[in-house]
């Protein structure tokens, strides 16, 4: 509960413009307003990360800079277009930055990297597809089934997210116990072997 509660956190905070930018999106608030309150969110994110002297993660600042680019196109011109384009532009360059190994290491606790950091790398792989694949998605939905598109960005980058975060997880955990057993049972080799 320990490492969810540990991941949960930042993955929420990292993600939040996004988050109420595609809830007021499904609530059926206009694309204008909602547009303005994820650029307000994704702006304060990392206004109180720096107010607090801590580092922006990449992500942060590559959310906020798509968000204030796409939200300034949509309100200078009114065309929604922008902003439907705006998810596949973000998903492609954040599914880019996530192809970089390591990039999970903030979402686990420290003392547990060394035993579990590997299935994080791979889970990092992992990430970066479903990223790649809602980039496609979303700009066939965007061109092709418009009227949907709404109900679309409201629910499945959140879900799809929070079922691989739930698979990501479980697997993490289950992985980490079966290797502590081994150990514990002297099956495995010391971790500089593995």
């Amino acid at each position: 509960m320990r490492s969810l509660l540990y991941a949960v956190g930042p993955m929420l905070f990292d993600s939040l413009g996004v988050i109420v930018f595609a809830v007021l999106l499904g609530l059926g608030v206009d694309l204008v307003i909602a547009t303005i309150a994820g650029t307000v969110t994704a702006a304060g994110v990392v206004g109180y990360e720096l107010a607090r002297g801590r580092k922006v993660a990449a992500l942060q600042w590559i959310s906020l800079a798509s968000v204030l680019f796409t939200a300034a196109a949509t309100l200078f011109t009114g065309d929604p277009r922008f902003v439907m384009a705006k998810p596949t532009i973000v998903y492609l360059i954040v599914g880019s930055v996530m192809l970089r190994k390591g990039w999970l290491d903030r979402y686990i606790l420290p003392e547990q990297l060394a035993l579990v950091g590997d299935v994080m790398d791979r889970f990092g792989m992992i990430w970066a597809a479903l990223m790649f694949a809602s980039a496609g998605l979303n700009l066939v939905v965007a061109l092709f089934f418009t009227a949907w598109w709404p109900l679309f960005i409201g629910i499945f980058p959140l879900a799809s997210k929070f079922g691989l975060f739930a698979v990501h997880i479980a697997a993490v955990h289950f992985i980490g116990q079966a290797r502590l057993r081994r150990r514990a049972g002297g099956e495995l080799q010391p971790l500089a072997a593995e």
